[in-house]
């Protein structure tokens, strides 16, 4: 006997309208039947939900015709189960696994509607990496152009190809520095406040040779009254031949030139200058004011009107004015042009180490100053690059700190009568010692006395 109604077998039972034989519209079969659990066959039928217009469904990320035609998949045997909605209190559509409101269904909380799905975890360290390599690339873009803002600021006007009768080059590199009293861009109430009155052209204040080695840094003053051979010479700019005669060192610059001074130098020592760099007064007064002022040991109580001077004995900080009158002044020292000389050593040393501190080149604020006042100031020879530039920088930071010598050119009498005035005449034995040592990148050993 068959307890199921008219049309239904067993085997089809699984299938609401499946192979049934009745007349009924194809949408009407396929039309799901709930029944609240446990609710037998033969019970009276329930409501049945109606469908959905297509825009009303409560997902409308999925149609209501699929909703609809899903059929009795999702029911057991007409009692219904757990993910019918009603049995659970759940919203229609958001039933089991298979329904679109559900938790596999593109509705649920991993689907794309429904409530939001939770974060996705960020890849710190992608993003790190990408930062990383994005500072990388702005520093290079920063620092390349730097360089070349730099690199096209150096005065590069003095050509020693034109300086005749070189000696051979040695170990180590030697650079020729000279503070030139240079009042190239000065105006009247500058010169007043600067001291430096109003002499056209430009003559020699200071004269360093800086030898840079594997041994040790050694800076050697010449005093610019040191009485010397001037060699033959022809002068660049105007062609005019020179002949040899004796005179004081600084009268070469005068004459001819930072090219005839090379010539001179080269001449008397017998040691090959290989790189040139001149600063003038305005040049070193801006660059010290760009540092914030340089902290000195002034060795006695320093006045003097001719420089400007006015400064007490002790530590204290000078500011470019103050500066410039303390490498300047001469008249009033014990040891005259020897002492200036001792004097402009350790305030470049003193210079060159402030301004190579963290708080000035990690500061663009005062890093960009600060060069730009050097370089603009700044006349070297044509091969000189500015990593030259900067070597010869940190070799005078280097002697400031101890890693090297400060000395003057040995002296023999440092107030020789000539015809030119009293002059500084060399200990020669002493200077050729000093030379070989040079020549060699060796320790220097000899003293100025």
């Amino acid at each position: 006997m068959n307890d199921w109604p008219d049309g239904w077998t067993s085997d089809r039972r699984d299938r609401y309208g499946s192979g049934s034989g009745s007349a009924e519209p194809e949408g009407a079969r396929a039309m799901p039947q709930v029944r609240r659990a446990g609710q037998g066959v033969g019970g009276p039928p329930r409501h049945t939900e109606p469908p959905l217009p297509p825009d009303l469904s409560p997902r409308r990320s999925v149609p209501h015709q699929q909703q609809a035609s899903r059929g009795q998949d999702d029911y057991d045997d007409y009692g219904g189960h757990a993910d019918d909605g009603y049995n659970t209190g759940q919203v229609y559509g958001r039933g089991g696994p298979g329904d679109p409101g559900g938790p596999g269904g593109p509705g649920g909380p991993d689907g794309h509607g429904g409530a939001p799905r939770a974060a996705r975890p960020k890849n710190w360290k992608r993003r790190i990496t990408i930062g990383l390599i994005t500072f990388l690339v702005l520093l290079l873009a920063v620092g390349v152009g730097t360089y070349f803002w730099a690199d096209s600021k150096l005065r590069r006007e003095v050509d020693l190809s034109k300086v005749e009768d070189r000696p051979d080059g040695s170990k180590g590199t030697n650079y020729l520095i000279v503070g030139s009293d240079s009042r190239e861009g000065l105006s009247d109430d500058e010169k007043k406040k600067l001291h430096t009155g109003s002499a056209n052209g430009r003559r020699t204040d200071s004269i360093i040779i800086l030898h840079v080695g594997d041994n040790g840094n050694t800076m050697v003053s010449l005093p610019r009254d040191s009485w010397v051979t001037i060699p033959a010479f022809t002068g660049p700019d105007t062609g005019k031949r020179y002949q040899n005669s004796q005179n004081k060192l600084n009268a070469s610059f005068s004459m001819a030139g930072p090219e005839l001074l090379v010539r001179t130098v080269e001449y008397n020592t017998g040691l090959h200058i290989d790189h040139y760099a001149e600063i003038g007064f305005d040049g070193f007064a801006k660059i010290v004011d760009s540092v914030g002022g340089v902290e000195i040991d002034v060795p006695q109580d320093m006045k003097e009107k001719h420089a400007g001077t006015n400064l007490k004995k002790g530590k204290q900080t000078l500011n470019g004015t103050e500066a410039l009158a303390f490498v300047r002044q001469r008249y009033g020292l014990a040891g005259g042009d020897l002492d200036r000389t001792k004097n402009q050593q350790k305030f470049l040393s003193a210079l060159a180490n402030k301004a190579a501190t963290p708080s000035t080149v990690l500061n663009p604020f005062k890093l960009y100053p600060t060069m730009g006042a050097g370089l603009d100031s700044l006349i070297v020879d044509k091969d000189m690059s500015l990593w030259d530039v900067k070597d010869m920088f940190f070799a005078m930071k280097s002697v400031s700190g101890g890693d090297g010598k400060q000395m003057n050119m040995p002296v023999s009498n440092p107030g020789l009568a000539t015809s030119k005035g009293s002059a500084v005449q060399w200990d020669m034995p002493k200077v050729k010692q000093l030379v070989e040592e040079l020549k060699n990148d060796e320790k220097v050993t000899v003293s100025s006395k």
